[in-house]
């Protein structure tokens, strides 16, 4: 196994499940000193277990946290930079779908949530990550975008707006942020297995939702969801000193989909 990670320290939001939870896992198992967020604290207790099981010396650091309020999120960097002294690497992941509607219907409440958490925790998170990191001279950034931030996505207008909200963001800051030693880039996931997709599909069909989801990928060139694992690779890899040079530029994951016309 890769030691990539070796003395480096790393914040993963949304670290309870899903995205978060596979990164978290192949940076621990790559040497990496971990600050593990989530709002749920169950979730971030299974991701603890899950790595202490491969990575029985893990150094991991639990903060439950609503990315979208302000002050859990300085409060996170804080606790970070109080016990490790640095932050190397931040996967600012948490997010959620909210709920599906045609525009004109989806209720304004909802539309606030959404990108309360989705956008605001995001800007949040790199205003400031992105001082400890300029000040160290070094760090590297990385955003959950989606397939949705990089072209429209139906009935999820809150979603869509948010995640393209993000692309700006990543594109923005880092070239703002380079000439600092710090790259930013975000990535672009498209259908992969995990909870939150798995939420979506039982929204479009609470009773038959698997057949819903094999519908979902026919249009895919591969065929099939990604998994989870299959992004934390990538994410591993853009964290890493491998990718620094990779900066303000979105990267998907989606099995080719995006670009099949």
């Amino acid at each position: 196994m890769s030691n990539r990670f070796e003395d480096k320290v790393v914040i993963i939001t949304g670290a309870g499940s899903g995205l978060g939870q596979a990164s978290a896992l192949q940076v621990a198992k790559e040497g990496a000193k971990l600050s593990l967020v989530d709002l749920n604290n169950e979730g971030l207790e299974k991701t603890k277990k899950l790595i202490l099981e491969s990575v029985p010396n893990a150094d991991l650091l639990l903060i439950t946290a609503d990315v979208s309020k302000e002050e859990d999120v300085k409060n996170y960097v804080k606790q970070t930079v109080d016990k490790f002294g640095k932050i190397d690497g931040f996967f600012n992941n948490a997010g959620i779908e909210g709920k599906q509607n045609l525009t004109e219907d989806y209720g304004s409440d909802e539309f606030s949530k959404v990108v309360s958490i989705n956008l605001n925790g995001v800007f949040y998170g790199m205003k400031y990550v992105l001082e400890i990191m300029k000040n160290q001279g070094f760090g590297s950034i990385v955003n959950t975008a989606s397939v949705g931030g990089i072209r429209g996505v139906g009935n999820q207008s809150g979603y869509a707006a948010s995640k393209h909200g993000v692309v700006g963001l990543t594109r923005n800051s880092g070239i703002e942020y380079g000439q600092f030693g710090v790259s930013i880039k975000a990535i672009a996931p498209g259908a992969i297995m995990t909870p939150m997709v798995e939420g979506s599909l039982k929204q479009m069909n609470p009773d038959n939702w698997e057949e819903v989801g094999k519908q979902f990928v026919e249009p895919n060139p591969m065929k099939r969801f990604g998994k989870p694992e299959e992004v934390g690779y990538l994410v591993a890899f853009l964290l890493s000193d491998q990718a620094n040079f990779i900066n303000a530029t979105v990267i998907p994951i989606d099995g080719g989909q995006s670009y099949k016309y």
